[in-house]
């Protein structure tokens, strides 16, 4: 395929997996039974953070997680104290467990009585035409308190040459603005044009197949690779090919 068939073949492929059926089956759905911004949010920060392994088991642990915090993710973060503690007991996904939990709260509640909450700790940080150094100085400002080194893995750094895809869909949830409905754009003060896309084992390997990437690992490198070659087809909103990437692997074998 040259350029043009090839964006004509994404563009139609994005547009049928980028609709309201894909929450049904994506851990998306847990924040989009939210409606207020700051639940919203925390509770996509949180299950982005876990979105790794089986989706089901991830949508399971998700709603888990929400129950424990009372169905209340903003409220129960802002009043967060060590009595509180005892209800993460044995909380675990894969390598992320009740300690790694409590304090992603404690960070949570810092940077919204802090630091004015995620979107401005992000508005701050970001710089230039992608948001990767961004996320390394939001990063740095989450890991301010004392903690666990263990726990530092469970927010990857694209500074060490991390394609840290949960926290880049994360921020595709926040910021891309989707008429279809599936993301939310409720961050207003970041640019789509800013994102990248979620690298991961099924996205990577459709591209390469699609050759808009060639680096064989998924890592930092290879996401600036492939936010090249998405901003090629659609310099304004490049991570909507995630649909079309993540859908091709997962539900067509491509």
């Amino acid at each position: 395929m040259d350029r043009s068939e090839l964006k004509e073949f994404l563009d139609e492929k994005a547009a049928f997996y980028n609709q309201p059926k894909f929450i049904e089956t994506d851990p998306i759905q847990i924040p989009h039974l939210f409606t207020k911004k700051e639940d919203i949010e925390i509770a996509a920060f949180l299950i982005a953070t876990i979105a790794w392994g089986n989706r089901k088991s991830i949508i399971t642990n998700g709603t888990k997680l929400m129950e424990l915090m009372e169905w209340s993710p903003y409220d129960f973060v802002m009043h967060f104290s060590e009595k509180d503690t005892q209800r993460f007991a044995g909380f675990v996904h894969r390598t992320f467990n009740e300690k790694d939990l409590i304090y992603f709260l404690k960070a949570l509640q810092n940077i919204y009585q802090h630091h004015g909450g995620l979107e401005q700790v992000f508005e701050n940080a970001s710089e230039g035409k992608t948001l990767q150094q961004g996320i390394h100085h939001v990063r740095s400002l989450f890991f301010a308190l004392p903690h666990l080194p263990r726990t530092e893995k469970h927010f990857s750094d694209p500074l060490k040459n991390s394609a840290a895809k949960r926290i880049n869909m994360f921020l595709r949830w926040m910021v891309r603005r989707d008429a279809a409905g599936v993301d939310f754009g409720i961050w207003s003060r970041l640019s789509p044009s800013q994102l990248s896309c979620p690298l991961d084992v099924h996205s990577g390997n459709v591209a390469r197949k699609l050759q808009l990437l060639n680096r064989r690992q998924n890592d930092a490198k290879a996401l600036v690779e492939l936010d090249t070659s998405l901003r090629r087809l659609d310099a304004i909103d490049p991570v909507k090919y995630d649909f079309a990437l993540f859908g091709l692997g997962v539900f067509e074998n491509f």
